[in-house]
């Protein structure tokens, strides 16, 4: 097609891991050992002698047999599940990498903000991040100091624009680096997830920075797990799974898609950090869901007693709109349970009144002055049953539901 942009052709990337048979343990000691013995077999890989530690080589592809052409001013949004491949794309698209196999295909300039920091160099100063990116898109200096001003005004940081950028905080470089990529009008704008960084009010300022720059007829490609601002941005969706792109058409079509194949996942198990309180699990039970009830369980381990332990749930839509919050910390008349380093969490709400649909959940582990880890989006689910929700402010919850939650802490 004459107005294709970007297009890609039975793209695949490919990724050797590298293993060890023994990993560490948590004993300091085992750890020195480990680490002494994989020094040890890189050493002696190549002289012909046994290495100290076997290592097993094994391929991953992050990507493959993708297929999808990109027409000139389209706005999509790039989702899927943390894994899918999303950033890997973006960063074949940004040529950062270079796939293992097929081709990509790109007419324009690139302009990319995939993670803080993005094309800036630390010790330089902010005003000359700027034109050093100008330059690296291959814009003239006189076309980067005619947008000079924009690029300042819109980012705000007009007060530390001469303070080397290692300074910033990662709110700062987003502001930067976003209105850089955006004001520099390159043909196509990639922005990853990047913005979750920066406070609301500039998050709605780059959604309308990225709406004025597709209006303009420039192509922006957007990941986001915000279904809301991925449905209100974008009129095209790709969807990734295990690598492979599994739909590609309307946003609408592509939120769908990706709501229907994240359907019924109750349970997520995560490795435990032994450094810090950690979340070992998270869990829903399936047939309190359907009784229009919710039932949580979250597992925790922690190097330290948390005096007490304290969970947290967020309940949000498909687009991403909180619905229901409870924290140990409000609900259940002060909770009140002993000091523990690890256990199970457990937090009930009988007949939530919300419509059946698919939800997805947030949790959070702490103490009592204290938020110690959070994950974000860890299961989405379907409610069958349910009545219609009171839409009224909820005080302490988040959200728009306002009833009680009952916590309680089953040890390990």
């Amino acid at each position: 097609m004459a107005d294709t942009i970007i297009s890609a052709e039975n793209l695949g990337k490919r990724y050797k891991l590298r293993h060890l048979a023994r990993k560490p343990s948590t004993s300091l000691r085992e750890a020195i050992t480990y680490r002494v013995n994989r020094l040890a077999a890189r050493l002696t890989s190549g002289s012909g002698r046994k290495p100290a530690a076997a290592v097993t080589a094994e391929e991953f592809w992050a990507l493959r047999g993708v297929d999808f052409a990109i027409r000139q001013g389209d706005v999509v949004g790039i989702i899927g599940r943390n894994g899918a491949g999303k950033s890997t794309l973006l960063k074949i698209l940004s040529r950062i990498t270079e796939p293992t196999e097929g081709r990509i295909r790109l007419r324009g300039r690139v302009a990319s903000l995939l993670e803080v920091g993005t094309g800036f160099h630390p010790e330089l100063t902010g005003r000359e991040n700027i034109f050093l990116n100008g330059a690296i898109l291959g814009m003239t200096k006189a076309e980067i100091s005619s947008k000079f001003d924009e690029i300042v005004a819109f980012s705000e940081v007009e007060k530390f624009l001469d303070t080397p950028v290692k300074h910033y905080s990662s709110g700062m470089y987003v502001r930067l680096a976003f209105a850089v990529a955006a004001h520099l009008e390159p043909e196509i704008l990639i922005v990853d997830e990047v913005l979750a960084v920066g406070d609301a009010e500039f998050q709605r300022k780059c959604l309308g920075k990225m709406k004025d720059v597709a209006s303009g007829g420039r192509t922006v490609l957007f990941v986001s797990h915000n279904m809301g601002a991925v449905q209100s941005l974008c009129n095209t969706g790709i969807v990734l799974e295990s690598g492979h792109v599994t739909c590609c058409g309307t946003a609408a079509e592509a939120i769908g898609r990706y709501a229907t194949s994240a359907k019924m996942h109750t349970l997520a198990e995560f490795p435990v950090d032994p450094s810090r309180p950690s979340i070992s699990h998270v869990s829903i039970d399936q047939e309190a869901l359907d009784r229009g009830s919710l039932f949580v369980e979250l597992g925790f381990k922690s190097p330290f007693p948390l005096n007490p332990p304290v969970g947290a749930i967020l309940l949000t839509s498909q687009l991403g709109t909180p619905l229901y919050g409870s924290n140990c910390r409000f609900h259940n008349a002060g909770y009140g349970q002993p000091k523990s380093s690890e256990g199970v969490l457990q937090m009930r709400v009988d007949d939530l009144p919300i419509h059946g649909g698919t939800y997805s959940l947030s949790v959070c582990l702490g103490d009592w002055q204290t938020d110690y880890m959070y994950r974000g989006d860890v299961l989405v689910f379907d409610m069958k049953q349910g009545h219609r929700a009171a839409l009224v402010p909820s005080g302490e919850n988040a959200g728009y539901i306002d009833t009680e939650a009952r916590w309680s802490l089953k040890p390990s």
